[in-house]
């Protein structure tokens, strides 16, 4: 279902509550050109790191590469581009895209870099950075539970991202611990 230069968002931190399953059968399809959104490239041969390793990626939107030396390699040699991205405001970014929504106002940011090229907006004079909303083409998550009819629940740290990232997909493939009757 997902094409070369699809863009995703992939569930989990690290490699808690990722869709492992998913990512092997990415890497085993050999897609190219992806765009992949998540909290991090997690460590080679780990979570979002297979598609790292495998060169799946062309632009990864993250708040972090600092555990996956193969990442920082492919970026410094130009082979991937990465936005890092604070992690509360990615997932906040993730959020607005799956409620429908432009995007969210932050402070985080202001009077650095980080606000280059960005739409600053004062509110009751305290200053913003617009922060456009993230959508992909399909959302990637791991759940405990899934019912036939699709409803998903999570466990522990796979609550952080996953319920999120899943809003913010055109479509939503999940793989889970257990399938259950309604």
């Amino acid at each position: 279902m997902i094409p070369d230069g699809a863009r995703i968002v992939v569930g989990g931190f690290l490699s808690v509550g990722t869709p492992d399953r998913l990512m092997d059968e990415i890497v085993r399809q050999e897609k190219r050109d992806l765009t992949v959104i998540a909290n991090d490239t997690a460590r080679p041969g780990i979570g979002v790191g297979k598609l790292i390793d495998a060169k799946c990626v062309r632009h990864a939107i993250v708040s972090h590469i600092g555990t996956n030396p193969e990442t920082q390699r492919q970026m410094m040699a130009g082979e991937i581009t990465v936005e890092l991205v604070p992690q509360g405001t990615l997932i906040e970014r993730i959020r607005a895209g799956g409620y429908g929504l432009g995007g969210i106002l932050t402070p985080t940011g202001v009077g650095t870099l980080v606000e280059d090229g960005k739409q600053k907006i004062e509110v009751d004079g305290t200053p913003y950075l617009l922060e456009t909303a993230l959508k992909a083409d399909f959302a990637l998550v791991h759940a405990f539970l899934a019912d036939y009819l699709g409803n998903l629940a999570y466990a522990l740290t796979a609550r952080n991202y996953n319920p999120i990232v899943a809003m913010a997909g055109e479509t939503v493939i999940a793989t889970a611990e257990h399938i259950v009757p309604v």
